[in-house]
């Protein structure tokens, strides 16, 4: 019998966190997966990655085989339990795993329990009365657009399958569609009761939590349930007032913009901002901004020179002691 080492396996250091454990199991899992992969040895290196996650996944196997590896196990190399080993917490060589497909190494180290603390009685009162399903976290990006859209978003992810022993065999992708609750903030996190994985031996479903994720927007900053727009004008139009065709999330609206209105200057626009929990909608401010041209022609500078020497206005009159 050979010693295995899962982390080799999973090709992750002995120091990674669950979350790069699980990412690297997954890549694996997805690589392997007998229904998907060609390789000829697809199948046992998916069990092996299984094997391999089913240890490191659980914090109480990891530790101890964290021990037995410390006791001297190189990958591939002739093992043999340390002494007094078979005797913990009702582990023995060659006992099994029931109803698993683990190698004779995982066996040598958890045996029957397969690193749980129960013994074999305890274990089938506990799979008769049921295990619930693992619960799914996901990210969903959100557009602003989509926060005031009635209709739902679809949403692909996938779940963990396991077989009658609780054994995570793969993953398979769920399809749901799901409609954006009004007043969604970035970083809410919304349950979605029974969507997760299917439970064990009769038992309920995971749930799947969404933690929302607003994309920004190439037009519009967020504060609280406002929105900002920033609109650019030529200085002719600040000083002399115009009508501009301003985007919302909703379509374009016509702002008018007053005589000798003032770069950095808002303008609200009641009602056109975002959705609250109580689906009251927030303010939109369009922020003026004075743009100046980024040429200008002999005969354009001849036609400032003049403005300015009519005008005689100085902008920093407050510097003045």
């Amino acid at each position: 019998m050979d010693f295995k080492d899962y982390y080799k396996i999973l090709g992750v250091e002995p120091t990674a966190d669950d979350k790069a454990i699980k990412a690297a199991y997954r890549k694996l899992a997805r690589k392997y997966h007998p229904d998907v992969s060609k390789e000829r040895d697809a199948e046992d290196k998916f069990k092996e990655a299984n094997e391999a996650y089913e240890v490191l996944g659980d914090a109480q196997k990891r530790a101890e085989f964290d021990e037995i590896r410390k006791y001297g196990g190189q990958h591939g190399r002739p093992f043999q339990a340390p002494p007094g080993w078979q005797n913990r917490g009702g582990a023995g060589a060659g006992a099994g795993f029931e109803g698993g497909d683990f190698s004779d190494f995982f066996s040598s180290i958890f045996g029957a329990r397969g690193g749980s603390p129960f013994g074999r009685g305890q274990q089938q009162q506990q799979r008769s009365a049921g295990r619930r399903g693992q619960d799914v976290e996901l990210e969903l990006a959100v557009f602003l657009e989509e926060t005031l859209n009635k209709e739902s978003k679809q949403i692909s992810f996938q779940v963990p399958q396991t077989n009658g022993a609780g054994q995570r065999t793969g993953f398979t992708t769920k399809t749901l569609n799901v409609k954006i609750p009004a007043g969604v903030t970035d970083g809410e996190r919304i349950r979605l009761k029974g969507q997760g994985a299917p439970g064990v031996g009769g038992g309920a479903n995971g749930d799947l939590f969404l933690t929302i994720r607003m994309a920004p927007h190439p037009l519009f900053d967020v504060e609280g349930h406002d929105l900002i727009i920033t609109v650019p004008l030529a200085p002719w139009e600040a000083a002399l007032g115009t009508k501009v065709a301003v985007p919302t999330l909703t379509g374009k609206i016509n702002l008018t913009i007053r005589p000798d209105s003032q770069s950095g200057q808002r303008l609200r626009v009641k009602g056109m901002g975002l959705a609250n929990k109580q689906g009251e909608r927030g303010d939109l401010y369009a922020q003026l901004k004075v743009v100046m041209p980024t040429q200008s022609d002999e005969q354009t500078r001849e036609l400032w020179t003049k403005l300015s020497e009519k005008a005689a206005f100085n902008p920093r009159t407050q510097w003045s002691s």
